[in-house]
């Protein structure tokens, strides 16, 4: 989020204070619904979480019932769709300035309307200091709970539920940040809190925790002398003092104390040997800046030694840093960092959290809604609702810095599954999704955001066209085109604002902000139409590859499921024919595919492996609605069938672009069904059987899936994963190693991506994979 200035103006509203420039109700959002809250008071900071109930439309699909119509002569769509509101759970959290308390708490009390508490629990040292104001303006009982017990409980849950939550700091590296994926076993670890004082942790459960050190040496004891030293009061600008500063001036440097003869030691000569060292002897003044860099130093140093030696004593190799003091500043980071390494030659590891600031609110939020246990559902950040990472430089980008007068948020949505790991991962722990990390390649990311940029008026011009019977279509339209853009523009100057920046967080980001405005699926209309076009050509299909021989079935089998991939709306050089062309059909994308050898061809190996015994089970993760399932992936699933394999076919929950959702995949199969007794006997015997994702999005993480879908794999011991579609196979898992046979195929649909691949538009990606032994 931009930062702003404590002296912007703005709509702050008559109950806030006017120097908030985010208007209430974008702050506070969904407060009429909320259910219960809990709150974390610091020294300088309050940290505000509620959970509430979120109204918003979703596009539903049902078929007709129309027994007894020839299917081929039926000129109906293949079903209807119509749009229900629906209500689903969000956690809200909120950082503000303990001087917008009262302004707060006054907003909050003239909007609260369907609470079902009469209790708030509070942690931290302010809980105390603010009770009485709390209990008289909200009139709800202030209950408080352990400081420690909510910081471990907070952390576990960012650590489960955010992706790209926890992230190393690496001072010369760029990006400087370096995000770690979600580790399926977060136990056990070391939580090092570093607030006025210095507080050590092991955490080895979710509710097994030991305090096992400290020190009164934290950020207390920076604020304090630094106060003393520089006469600066502001904790905020004792670290922009520390940050232009330079420590040698003041501290006595190991080249000072042995000369040259410090390489005889083995130690570098920029090591300290003596923090504040110099100002005993040297006859001079020390700058403020110089003086609060040597204190962060020395302060720093000293938590990242002590965290080190707890760590090596505990057999622990993963230090996660957090608290007041942190910030997110650079120079604090890269010093706890430094020290970690230096004292643990690399063993042990120096971890900061994006939402370090919330973890006492969330562990107090979740004390006190054990009636329905938000652990035992799965979350996601809503990107659309929640604020970014600060900057990393204070000095190259104050106002996106300092957080004073502004509002920081975060947004969690409770999802309707629990969310698991694909079993047939080879390992987890070192599974990434995602093919290109946008954070690290800069041209790749300069291309992708200007991409996404240039297809906002068409994804406007479609949502307002997905709903023609609504008046203020256009309105909402704009609004999310303005939401979006400054996402986009976030990102093009903090790529780190979200964790790991990808093609699948930009794509995820355009769907929350989409939803955000109530167009829950603008290529709805788009699908109905090409699903009953596509159901219309299905037998002539299947009847032309049955007439072919068994090699030269195979073959057209695979053309025709990369043919089918070509229809995705998703991509600028498919929609532009698309729009021009309506007649463009299944023979036509035929026609536009590489000819063999493909850019990426393993057809050989897998005809190969096709005269073998079949498979036992194959899971296969479809893409695009239409052509693409209807001609592309149900052939080849008939084909499966017809080898004596099962297929678990899994497509998404929820709607993204014009990718088949699981509601539609359903109608489209009893379709099939009524036309193809394959399919029909395979459906009625179990041994075709769909399943959703768990996923809304155009592509695919497997550490995230629908539990339902990984127990039927584990039960039906699949042993082939098919994977198809740009999104799901090339930006992410082209490189995902399973403990299975896989196919990972799509038709390469943008021009840069391929010539970044080394082929062309319309190159053919045919990956055959066999673990080894």
């Amino acid at each position: 989020m931009a930062e702003r200035g404590a002296s912007g103006g703005g709509s702050g509203g008559d109950s806030l204070d006017k120097s908030i420039t985010l208007p209430p109700d974008e702050i506070f959002r969904n407060l009429e619904n909320a259910k219960r809250f809990a709150i974390d008071i610091g020294g300088s900071l309050t940290k505000l979480a509620y959970y509430s109930t979120v109204q918003h439309k979703v596009a539903k699909v049902r078929s007709f019932d129309h027994p007894g119509k020839d299917t081929e002569q039926d000129h109906e769509p293949p079903y209807e769709i119509s749009v229900q509101e629906e209500i689903t759970a969000r956690l809200h959290f909120i950082k503000f300035e303990n001087t917008y308390m009262e302004a707060c708490l006054d907003f909050i009390k003239d909007h609260l309307v369907n609470t079902e508490t009469k209790v708030i629990q509070a942690t931290g040292g302010g809980a105390y200091k603010f009770k009485d104001l709390i209990e008289e303006k909200l009139r709800l009982k202030v209950d408080k709970e352990d400081v420690m017990t909510c910081l471990i409980k907070g952390c576990n849950f960012v650590l489960k539920n955010i992706p790209h939550e926890a992230f190393m700091y690496q001072k010369d590296s760029d990006p400087e940040f370096r995000f770690q994926t979600n580790h399926p076993n977060i136990f056990p670890y070391l939580l090092v809190n570093i607030g006025s004082g210095v507080s050590i942790v092991k955490v080895e459960t979710e509710d097994r925790f030991e305090w096992i050190g400290g020190s009164s040496i934290g950020g207390g004891t920076f604020w304090g002398l630094g106060a003393l030293l520089t006469k600066t009061k502001k904790f905020d600008e004792l670290l922009q003092l520390a940050s232009r500063g330079r420590h040698a001036n003041v501290d006595m440097l190991v080249q000072d104390v042995y000369g040259g003869a410090h390489q005889t030691l083995g130690l570098s000569g920029n090591l300290i040997a003596s923090s504040f060292g110099k100002s005993a002897t040297a006859d001079r003044e020390f700058s403020k800046e110089d003086m609060a860099k040597s204190l962060l130093h020395m302060i720093s140093n000293d938590i990242g030694q002590l965290a080190c030696l707890y760590a090596k004593l505990h057999g622990l190799d993963r230090v996660y840093f957090g608290g007041f003091f942190i910030r997110g500043h650079p120079v604090t980071m890269r010093t706890i960092t430094y020290s970690i390494n230096f004292f643990s030659k690399g063993e042990v590891q120096a971890l900061f959290l994006r939402h370090e600031g919330y973890l006492g609110a969330i562990g107090a939020f979740l004390k006190g809604a054990e009636q329905d246990n938000p652990n035992q559902y799965s979350w996601g950040e809503n990107y659309a609702g929640s604020s970014g990472l600060m900057s990393t430089s204070p000095d190259l980008c104050p106002t996106q810095r300092a957080r004073s007068g502004t509002f920081d948020l975060l947004e969690m949505d409770r999802l309707e599954r629990p969310l698991v790991n694909l079993p047939l991962l080879l390992d987890p722990s070192s599974y990434v999704p995602d093919t290109v990390d946008l954070t690290d390649d800069a041209l790749a990311r300069q291309y992708w955001l200007t991409c996404f940029e240039e297809a906002l008026d068409g994804v406007v011009e479609r949502a307002v066209a997905s709903q023609p019977e609504s008046t203020d279509a256009a309105e909402r339209a704009e609004k999310f085109r303005q939401k979006y853009w400054s996402k986009l523009q976030t990102l093009r100057h903090q790529p780190c604002a979200y964790g790991t920046l990808t093609v699948r967080s930009l794509l995820d980001t355009r769907e929350h902000c989409l939803n955000e405005f109530n167009f829950p699926d603008p290529y709805s209309k788009v699908k109905q139409t090409e699903n009953g076009l596509a159901l219309k050509y299905f037998q002539s299909v299947t009847r032309s590859l049955d007439l072919l021989g068994w090699e030269e079935r195979q073959l057209a089998l695979v053309k025709g499921l990369l043919a089918g991939n070509v229809f995705d709306w998703g991509a600028k050089a498919v929609s532009d024919v698309l729009e021009s062309d309506p007649q463009f059909g299944f023979e036509e994308a035929k026609r536009k595919l590489q000819e063999r050898p493909w850019l990426v061809d393993s057809y050989s190996k897998w005809l190969q492996r096709l005269k073998g015994p079949p498979h036992k089970c194959a899971l296969i993760f479809a893409d695009n609605s239409g052509i693409d399932i209807i001609l592309g992936v149900f052939p080849f699933v008939r084909e499966l069938l017809f080898r004596g394999t099962e297929v678990i076919l899994a497509c998404n929950s929820g709607p993204a672009l014009n990718d088949v959702t699981y509601s539609e995949s359903l109608i489209v199969a009893e379709r099939i069904a009524a036309m193809d007794p394959i399919v029909h006997s395979a459906l009625r015997e179990e041994r075709l059987l769909l399943v959703q994702t768990g996923s809304s999005s155009p592509c695919l993480d497997l550490s995230r899936l629908d539990k339902g879908l990984a127990v039927l794999v584990r039960e039906r011991g699949a042993d082939l994963v098919v994977i198809e579609g740009m999104g799901r196979a090339i930006h992410t898992n082209y490189h995902a190693a399973l403990c299975c046979e896989s196919l990972k195929l799509a038709v390469v649909k943008n021009a840069w991506l391929a010539e970044r691949l080394g082929g062309r538009l319309f190159s053919v990606i045919f990956k055959y994979e066999v673990p080894t032994e």
